[in-house]
């Protein structure tokens, strides 16, 4: 052993305990965010037949104790469709270490049903599992060498092999693991390390208490550690205490006493790398929850709503909501997982995840790689789960960050935060995130008053024709494009009048003209089409072409941009839609709209309307491959173009509708936001922007009326339009309606216990004329 680890493991055999607890939450508590994980898993005992006879194990048995060697096809689905049924988003599969090695009927078995190996059989099932189910499959299957890894990515997301020991003496005659010849350590290290080889994230843990020293439980912390630096591929290591069970050679055995216990859970935080957790059991010690946390674990592991945990019987799992509110107490809010972990799910580096088990990893994750919290996606039929009163819905109070609180209150001061800063921010959950949803409420009230206010207006898309290929858009029809809700359009001009006359007769102060970049457009086709609207409408406020349209616009005439929209000015324009931002950062763009203009191009259309005296919306479209990060980057962008132009009236936060988005359909892109995150984009970016762009709209569209309504307590002020007749969302898969009434919004508004109140495109007071049509 090297001179500084021999120095470290003295330290952490003889320091005072509570010393090395304290160290060790101060590591974790600095290298994350504020919260505990846990995975919710079905658990899919597909054989209890092992080669090994580990002295401590109820799990492993004989042929003659069970009905088959092992379970079914039928049995496993049957098993797993419970567990989708429950919310379980793992399908863990435990088994013994090759039983055909020892049992003759695990064979024939296999044989019979046209299978060499247990482990050829483990992939056909997991990959049932997740063709069937859409439970991403987490495969403990003993020592694997690399070949068999590999064969196994494609259907597992993540993988197990407890190293248990690296103790020697536990092989000898009367020691737990004689007789077990897959569990020589130097066998698992090399097994772990061939998974790390083959890519796969992998769990493992030592077993505490059958038999090792106190210096050997360090001497395997400080393995699993070389195995994480060598290889990268370690995402949680358990500290598991041994239990003795009746019926087994070590059933009176001694267990380790507490004091080990967690004296053990504290080194391996201080041991292992900051990016990998560390997890104790909590079914088999539920008296003493709080105190492992005070240890430094962050993570529970699985807990499953259908199953036993068939390894420990006698030991049941944790109500869920009592180990949140225990979470909650420290501080630590209870997140749900994936079974393979944040940091190889949210990263560019896309080597850890087999492609073709990528949609599924996609399909139940959110932004920050961890798993959806509700079914609820932007634009389904179901009503949102947060209320106009409680828009996160039901949390668990807790402490808040003396950090969190200074951020909140440069916020409030109207200065600048930085992108780690607003990343935080969206990182809070339970009682922090309800702290930044309050003080955004706050500040909203201090900037906008209590009144809620919309404009009437009509959405007039006059072509879904479009030349570009951004791979969120089912608006957009061309010949390669076309086969979903539409067919392919181009409104004549005297059909765009008309409707802007007909939304002029209905109430509306503005209409808002976009469309797709139709090949045959130029600059020419957009002034004509204000030049009829405003002729047949000469009051009526045009909002319209996107900064993606006026760039097309002035390309097609060789035009500089600020020129061409002056002359959009001169013709009749009002402001611009701030739409085809997407996200302001290229690495994301270069991904889902390549040949759209870049983060400059947008910024430089919009600073150009602004400096030429065209106000302009500003937007996002998040929910599908960008993380926090970009989302704080794109709101910076904004914040430093208003403080140097000024123009933007409003933002506005445009969920992801995925249902008809090609890359959504081709398995590439995440389900939308989540409803936490839909919540926290309106009260982070009121907090981000606050003294730069003070008002926040949220799109019914896109959330439905409710849950426009529960995102007003969340620093929302402005409902957007009401005569939408809005296509886009529609064409994307929204359920939610394309009209919605004044009595509608009113309803909304007085939810939240706000009232309503009309407004012009530009925030003015409108005149009061009667709109029998929509109240």
């Amino acid at each position: 052993m090297a001179p500084a680890d021999r120095a470290l493991t003295d330290r952490l055999l003889f320091a005072p305990l509570a010393e090395l607890q304290a160290e060790a939450r101060a590591r974790r508590d600095a290298s994350r965010p504020a919260r505990m994980t846990y995975s919710r898993k079905v658990f899919i005992p597909l054989t209890r037949l092992c080669a090994d006879v580990c002295h401590y194990c109820t799990f492993a048995t004989t042929p003659s104790r069970v009905k088959a060697p092992y379970l079914t096809p039928e049995q496993v689905l049957e098993i797993a469709r419970e567990g989708a049924a429950a919310g379980c988003k793992e399908a863990l599969f435990t088994l013994g270490d090759a039983p055909e090695r020892r049992y003759a009927v695990a064979r024939e078995w296999l044989a019979e049903h046209g299978f060499e190996r247990t482990i050829d059989y483990v992939r056909h099932c997991a990959g049932l599992v997740l063709k069937e189910t859409g439970l991403l499959p987490h495969i403990n299957a003993g020592v694997l060498d690399e070949e068999d890894w590999r064969m196994l990515r494609p259907v597992m997301a993540s993988g197990g092999l407890m190293l248990e020991s690296t103790s020697e003496r536990l092989l000898e005659k009367g020691a737990c693991h004689h007789g077990s010849p897959d569990k020589v350590p130097a066998v698992r290290l090399a097994s772990l390390a061939a998974a790390g080889r083959a890519l796969v994230p992998v769990t493992s843990g030592i077993l505490i208490g059958i038999g090792e020293t106190a210096a050997e439980r360090i001497e395997a912390l400080l393995a699993l550690r070389d195995l994480q630096a060598e290889h990268g591929h370690l995402q949680e290591v358990i500290v598991q205490n041994f239990c003795p069970k009746p019926g087994t050679k070590m059933a009176e055995a001694p267990e380790a006493t507490e004091a080990d216990f967690l004296r053990v859970i504290a080194a391996a935080r201080i041991v292992l790398p900051d990016e990998v957790s560390v997890q104790a059991p909590p079914n088999l010690n539920d008296e003493r929850l709080s105190e492992l946390i005070d240890c430094g674990i962050d993570d529970w592991g699985g807990i499953s709503p259908v199953t036993q945990d068939h390894v420990n019987p006698e030991a049941p799992w944790p109500e869920v909501d009592r180990l949140a509110a225990i979470c909650a107490r420290a501080g630590l809010p209870l997140v749900e997982r994936l079974t393979v972990y944040p940091r190889f799910v949210a990263t560019d580096d896309r080597s850890w995840i087999d492609p073709t088990l990528r949609p599924a990893v996609l399909k139940l994750s959110d932004s920050d790689g961890l798993g959806r919290d509700s079914r609820w996606s932007p634009g389904v039929a179901e009503s949102a789960p947060g209320t106009p009163r409680q828009p996160l819905g039901a949390h668990h109070e807790g402490p808040v960050a003396s950090q969190l609180h200074r951020i909140l209150d440069r916020a409030a001061a109207g200065e600048g935060l930085a992108e780690d800063q607003i990343v935080a921010l969206f990182a809070t959950r339970g009682a922090a995130a309800q702290a930044v949803v309050e003080t955004a409420d706050a500040l909203r009230a201090q900037v906008s008053g209590e009144a809620v206010t919309y404009v009437i207006n009509r959405n007039i898309n006059y072509t879904n024709i479009c030349t570009h290929a951004c791979s969120f858009c089912a608006f957009s029809k061309t010949s390669s494009k076309g086969g979903f809700r539409d067919k392919p359009y181009d409104l004549d001009l005297s059909e765009i009048a008309g409707r802007a006359r007909e939304a002029v007769e209905r109430g509306a102060t503005e209409v808002c003209l976009q469309g797709g970049i139709h090949p045959r457009y130029t600059g020419e086709t957009y002034l004509s089409i204000l030049r009829a609207v405003k002729a047949e409408c000469p009051d009526l406020h045009v909002h319209a072409f996107s900064p993606l349209e006026v760039s097309q616009g002035a390309r097609t005439l060789s035009m500089t941009v600020p020129d061409y929209l002056r002359m959009l000015k001169d013709a009749g324009l009002g402001s611009l839609p701030g739409t085809a931002a997407e996200i302001l950062c290229d690495d994301i763009r270069a991904q889902i709209c390549p040949d759209k203009v870049t983060t400059q191009e947008w910024l430089d259309v919009v600073g150009a309307a602004h400096e030429v005296g065209l106000p302009t919306t500003s937007t996002i479209m998040f929910g599908h491959l960008e993380r926090p990060e970009h989302w704080a980057r794109h709101l910076l962008e904004l914040r430093r173009q208003q403080d140097r132009t000024g123009g933007f009236t409003e933002f506005v936060p445009l969920p992801l509708v995925h249902m008809e988005a090609p890359f959504y359909r081709r398995g590439q892109s995440r389900k939308g936001p989540t409803w936490r995150e839909a919540v926290m984009m309106h009260a982070v970016a009121r907090l981000a922007l606050h003294g730069s762009i003070s008002s926040i709209q949220c799109s019914w569209v896109k959330l439905g009326v409710e849950g426009a309504a529960a995102v007003l307590a969340a620093g929302a002020n402005d409902l957007g339009g009401v005569l939408m007749n809005e296509s886009i969302s529609r064409a994307a898969g929204a359920s939610h309606g394309q009209d919605v009434s004044v009595d509608d919004l009113h309803a909304a508004a007085a939810a939240a216990g706000r009232p309503l109140k009309r407004r012009t495109t530009l925030y003015g007071d409108p005149e009061r004329r009667a709109v029998p049509q929509l109240a």
